[in-house]
């Protein structure tokens, strides 16, 4: 079953004046349970079509479903709700609120979902353990390594639920041993949970895990292939 479909997905962007083609009639299916990689050089699109994938940016023509419901035509009221229950997001830059620990940052969207706070603190303690942090519940950001910090940001990711989760250049802050650490992680959740993932990434590591890789050039898709 598609959990993402794009139809002929096009952003148009203007540079002084003068309309850039970011995305370039992109039409694509991810699947359930899939590890898929978006890769290409910089300049190529991979991250703006993870961002309309995610509801982060409009396209400018072309079609974006998920979970069979089209996003681009949502109101952005709609679509905040929408990506808070549906999407779950992993950041280059980690994006932890600085004054939560690591347990508080995990639980603060199960708090905007106004889920109980039993639940909230079992699922919070119980993906920590998952990303091998059951010792770092209290500690904050600054506390933590970056490999640690992006463990924190996969279990926050996961907190919602979500049908899926885009990571944008996961490892590109992250040390050999750190990256590889964190591939084995998410590995595992797809194996073990049926995650699906999917990848905007320059690593050769994170390529080199993928299921899929759809690579870009010029906003458009050059190849795509499976494993």
């Amino acid at each position: 079953m598609a959990v993402i479909q794009t139809k002929n997905l096009t952003r148009v962007y203007e540079d002084h004046g003068v309309p850039v083609r970011a995305v370039s009639d992109v039409s694509l299916a991810i699947e359930e349970g899939e590890f898929s990689a978006v890769v290409g050089p910089s300049g190529s699109g991979k991250t703006t079509l993870l961002n309309m994938i995610g509801g982060l940016d409009a396209p400018t023509s072309g079609e974006i479903l998920v979970a069979d419901r089209k996003i681009h035509e949502m109101k952005q009221n709609e679509l905040i709700g929408f990506r808070l229950h549906h999407i779950g997001f992993v950041f280059q830059a980690y994006n932890l609120i600085p004054v939560l620990t690591a347990k508080e940052n995990v639980e603060f969207i199960m708090l905007l979902q106004k889920q109980s706070r039993e639940e909230r603190d079992r699922r919070a303690v119980e993906l920590l353990t998952e990303v091998g942090l059951s010792d770092q519940l209290n500690r904050r950001p600054h506390e933590l390594s970056g490999g640690q910090q992006q463990r924190v940001a996969v279990a926050r990711a996961l907190a919602s639920m979500p049908s899926f989760v885009l990571a944008d250049e996961p490892t590109a802050n992250l040390d050999s041993a750190a990256a590889e650490n964190l591939l084995d992680i998410m590995e595992k959740l797809n194996r073990e949970r049926n995650t699906t993932f999917v990848f905007s990434t320059h690593d050769p590591r994170v390529v080199a895990r993928a299921h899929r890789v759809i690579t870009l050039k010029d906003g458009a898709i050059e190849k795509d292939e499976r494993r």
